[in-house]
C-alpha cells in the first residue's frame, strides 16, 4: 500500500496536490511524519516525534496537522475562502463561516467540498466543509456556508486551566 494514500486523498479533497518524497515519510502507528534525509537515518523505530508532523488516521479518517495545511495553502490551486476580520476571530474561536463573512473565494464553491479558510492577510486559519454552493446561497446572516472542521484555536481550547 502507498504510505502517502491517506495524505494524498485528503489533499485531493481540497482540489490541490503536494509533492512529498515517499521515502521521507514515516508512518508511526497511525501518525505520519516527514523527515529530511539526514534525520531519516537517525530516526529509530522508537521515536515519539521527529521531523514535520503531517497528521494522523483515526477511525479510518485522516486528520491533517496545521503543518500539512500550511503546505497545502502554499499551493494556489487549493480551495480556499478569505474571510473578514470579524469572521477570522470567530473561526479561530471554533465558529462556522456565514455568507457575509466571505470576502473572496478561490477554487471550488460546491456543496460538500473541503476548503481552507484564510485571513485577509493570507494566513491559513484551518479548514471547513462547504454546506451550500457558495455562489447560489442566498445572502443571509443566518446561513452557515462553511462548517468549521479544524482551526488554529483548537489547541488553546483544549488546554485545561488550573
Amino acid at each position: 500500500m502507498n504510505i502517502l494514500k491517506p495524505i494524498n486523498d485528503f489533499v485531493s479533497r481540497l482540489r490541490a496536490s503536494i509533492s512529498l518524497d515517499e521515502k521521507l515519510v514515516v508512518k508511526k502507528q497511525n501518525r505520519y511524519f516527514f523527515l529530511n534525509p539526514k534525520l531519516k537515518n537517525f530516526a529509530s523505530e522508537g521515536f515519539f516525534y521527529a521531523g514535520t508532523y503531517l497528521g494522523k488516521v483515526k477511525d479510518g479518517v485522516f486528520f491533517p496537522s496545521f503543518n500539512l495545511l500550511s503546505m497545502i495553502a502554499e499551493r494556489k490551486e487549493a480551495n480556499g475562502i478569505f474571510v473578514d476580520a470579524k469572521t477570522e476571530w470567530l473561526f479561530v474561536c471554533g465558529r462556522d463561516v456565514f455568507q457575509q463573512g466571505i470576502t473572496k473565494v478561490n477554487g471550488s464553491k460546491k456543496k460538500g467540498d473541503l476548503t481552507l479558510v484564510f485571513s485577509q492577510r493570507g494566513e491559513c486559519l484551518g479548514f471547513g466543509r462547504i454546506l451550500y454552493n457558495i455562489e447560489a446561497a442566498e445572502k443571509s446572516n443566518r446561513k452557515v456556508i462553511v462548517k468549521n472542521v479544524a482551526d488554529i484555536g483548537d489547541f488553546l481550547r483544549r488546554e485545561k486551566y488550573r
